[in-house]
């Protein structure tokens, strides 16, 4: 059981739900390093003891952060960290480096490949050009708290982002893409699949050749049409899809 450090209790004056305050104190101590991916945290009642709040309170912290995917709830045992794993499901369009910040984990990306080509007719299909017309092929591979995660591979128009090559990597490349070429997503359509991890994916993620892995497919449109077309291997043990189904 991991020791918890001196933490700020949440102000009843405040304006700010309890629970919220609760949320963001716990949070902060995995975005801190206090809590460490795989630490076994604190139960409810010393929670609740050390907050100085209801475990109904608690819980509430609890499970929003839970559905975040930093943490995971494992039956008789306890409540651990998983902050290098990334959740997907409903939410709204973003790139990656948002989609990890929003969970609180540390960014990281690694460019493998920056190049011209002519697209093939996938690529082609998938950005509504003609088989053959250039694209820029960009080849990542992407981190969470240092930890690999997935390797992704875009596609995107030369005619729609004449000069990429010539520009300085970003984090980001939507705040590239908006910064340079005023291209704002506006929708997006993703396909997953389940699928094995070949040999050079392997190596780059630190796991055996075959193991599981999500295979992820998404072309991404502004208001002119698709600007983006990508395809992602996401670790299986690191990548995990939640749905909230309704009545």
């Amino acid at each position: 059981m991991t020791e918890i450090a001196p933490i700020a209790k949440p102000d009843r004056n405040r304006p700010e739900p309890l629970w919220h305050q609760a949320e963001q104190a716990l949070r902060g101590l995995i975005a801190d390093g206090t809590w460490t991916d795989g630490m076994q945290i604190p139960n409810e009642e010393r929670l609740s003891t050390m907050l100085g709040v209801s475990r109904i309170t608690i819980r509430h912290a609890l499970r929003n952060i839970e559905d975040s995917g930093l943490l995971r709830r494992e039956h008789g045992r306890g409540t651990f960290v998983r902050s290098s794993t990334v959740i997907a499901g409903v939410r709204g369009l973003t790139s990656f480096t948002q989609e990890m910040a929003g969970l609180g984990l540390i960014v990281g990306s690694r460019i493998l490949e920056r190049a011209e080509e002519a697209a093939s007719a996938e690529v082609a299909s998938a950005l509504e050009i003609r088989q053959g017309e250039p694209v820029v092929r960009l080849r990542r591979l992407r981190m969470g708290n240092d930890a690999p995660i997935g390797v992704q591979t875009a596609y995107m128009p030369l005619a729609r982002v004449p000069g990429f090559l010539a520009l300085e990597p970003s984090a980001s490349l939507y705040q590239t893409l908006s910064a340079h070429f005023g291209i704002a997503p506006r929708e997006a359509r993703e396909v997953y699949r389940v699928g094995t991890v070949a040999a050079e994916d392997a190596a780059l993620l630190g796991i055996e050749t075959g193991s599981p892995a999500f295979v992820v497919e998404r072309i991404t449109s502004d208001a002119i049409g698709p600007f983006e077309f990508v395809h992602s291997i996401m670790r299986g043990d690191r990548y995990e899809i939640r749905s909230r189904l309704h009545i």
